[in-house]
Parts: structure tokens; C-alpha cells; sequence
């Protein structure tokens, strides 16, 4: 198995629940300054992933499909292989509601089109750091890099890496402006600093 699939397939099997049974992301998010230095050590192991995401309108259902809300996204791989998911977050902060399922590309390529005038392009670079996963994403509209790790619990530490704190102007996890959704309506935009 190589690094990427290890990497890829951490995701969904973390996720702890709520008391409903529906699965948790609990993430922190931070703005960084620029893209780091990755230190040699980890950058060989380092996944890098082209991301184009685009989120639906529940006011604009899509014909003949039963998709209607949410985000879709292509995960484009270092081999060339896409990905394809539909995913709904709910809620704002730490912890959010996350349901997520893969589609096969006719059945994004038919929802796709709904997307147009929210959409974000990025490059996101996937490091494990002692078993921790960092995803650093590069917006392609915009100059904004921000770094994020899911953890497993509200409680857990989350020891920043050496080479990461440098590049840290401020945690934005409860900063909703940050949030994909909100930047993919917000085209070229970036949410501005603390005065």
C-alpha cells in the first residue's frame, strides 16, 4: 500500500459521532503566511492532491438528480486518478456534523454544473507528523494558505510542528470567513486581519 492510500483512507475512519450516530469532524484551523518549509525528513512522505470543489444551492436543485445540498469536490491524484465525493457539514466551529459519500464521475459531471459561481481551486499538501495528519491547502484564486488538523476528540493536544509555527498568523477555527463555503461565494476574496 502506498503512503497516499494510507493517508487517504484515515479519513473517514476517525470520525468519532454524536449522540445521533452522525459522524464528527473536529478540526482545527489555522491562517498561515505563506506556505512552509516542509523539513526533508517528512516531505518524501508528503501526499500532494489538486482539489476542485464546488458547493450546491438547495434553492437550485439540480434536474433529475438527487442531490441538492452540500459540497462536491474531485480529488485529482499525484498519478492522475480522481476522486469523487458529495459531502454536508453542518455547523460552525471545532466540532461539525460531516456525512460524506463517493459518487463515480458521471454523477458528478451531472451535478457539477450547479456549482458554477461557487467553487474554489487549491492544492492541498497531506503530511503525517508522528502520526498526526496536516493538510496545508494553497487557494489558486487567492493569496491564502491555511493549515488544518482533524483531531479525535475536543480534549486532544495538538502540538504545532517546529517548521509549521513560523508561518502561523492566527488560529481561524471558529472564524467562519475561513470556512471553504463561504470563501467559494466569496470569489477572490480574503477575509481580512484583525485591525
Amino acid at each position: 500500500m502506498t503512503p497516499e492510500h494510507d493517508l487517504t483512507d484515515d479519513r473517514n475512519d476517525d470520525h468519532k459521532t454524536d449522540q445521533t450516530g452522525d459522524p464528527q469532524e473536529i478540526e482545527r484551523v489555522f491562517l498561515l503566511d505563506a506556505m512552509p518549509d516542509i523539513p526533508e525528513s517528512l516531505n518524501s512522505g508528503a501526499v500532494c492532491w489538486k482539489i476542485e470543489q464546488g458547493y450546491l444551492s438547495p434553492s437550485d436543485p439540480v434536474p433529475g438528480q438527487d442531490i441538492t445540498e452540500g459540497r462536491l469536490r474531485m480529488v485529482t491524484h499525484a498519478d492522475g486518478s480522481a476522486t469523487f465525493t458529495h459531502t454536508i457539514k453542518s455547523g460552525l466551529g471545532l466540532v461539525r456534523l460531516e456525512r460524506e459519500r463517493t459518487l463515480n464521475r458521471a454523477e458528478f459531471e451531472a451535478t457539477w454544473p450547479a456549482t458554477e459561481g461557487r467553487r474554489i481551486l487549491k492544492t492541498r499538501l497531506r503530511i503525517d507528523v508522528e502520526g498526526q495528519i496536516w493538510e496545508i491547502d494553497d487557494f489558486s484564486d487567492r493569496a491564502l494558505v491555511l493549515a488544518e488538523a482533524e483531531l479525535p476528540t475536543v480534549e486532544t493536544a495538538l502540538p504545532i510542528p517546529e517548521w509549521l509555527q513560523p508561518r502561523i498568523i492566527r488560529e481561524v477555527t471558529e472564524e467562519g470567513a475561513f470556512r471553504n463555503f463561504h470563501l467559494a461565494t466569496q470569489k477572490g476574496f480574503l477575509p481580512s486581519d484583525p485591525p
